[in-house]
């Protein structure tokens, strides 16, 4: 029990800060503490399933306690809003706003119009700082597959940013011309 103990110990102060990046780059600040703690108490769990390079591991464990999370969120609020019907309240409150990632405009509306799987998978690679090799650990899938839909995924916001950037260049001067 000491050595378990002791190696968790070792491993939770390395992982904390990252994980905590992490989760505040997908979610409000109360979820990702919950959703931190969530993950750190499945580490704990877990121990002797924890690889040699135990980030990617965790941001995993995260992804998937994160979505417990986001699923038990939504059935709070089916239920909510099944209760606000048969006993509306006397006045509404707005609820929060934003999604907690905050950053540039354009980056955050082409990222919001790629698919959420490669929006995840760019947020790995360009948050996280993780590798082909290491996404793939992170989302189940083999690293030669993890490195193309990288590419892929790098290719489809490229577009998406194009579309909503500004023509660079000379303007063609249509003067002095007939159609």
């Amino acid at each position: 029990m000491e050595d378990r103990r002791a190696r968790f110990e070792e491993l939770a102060p390395g992982l904390v800060d990252p994980l905590r990046r992490f989760l505040a780059r997908r979610t409000d600040p109360a979820t990702a503490e919950d959703v931190l703690a969530d993950t750190l108490l499945v580490c704990w769990r877990r121990l002797d399933q924890v690889p040699a390079e135990p980030l990617p591991w965790a941001y995993a464990v995260a992804r998937h306690c994160l979505a417990n999370a986001e699923r038990s969120a939504r059935r709070q609020r089916r239920v909510a809003a099944k209760v606000a019907t048969m006993d509306p309240p006397a006045t509404a409150t707005p609820g929060p706003s934003g999604d907690g990632a905050g950053g540039d405009g354009a980056l955050d509306a082409a990222l919001a119009a790629l698919r959420p799987a490669d929006a995840e998978l760019l947020r790995l690679w360009a948050w996280e700082r993780l590798e082909a090799a290491q996404i793939a650990q992170v989302l189940g899938v083999t690293p030669n597959a993890a490195a193309i839909r990288l590419h892929r995924a790098r290719q489809r916001l490229a577009a998406e940013l194009r579309k909503s950037a500004p023509v660079s260049g000379h303007e063609e001067s249509r003067e002095g011309r007939s159609r």
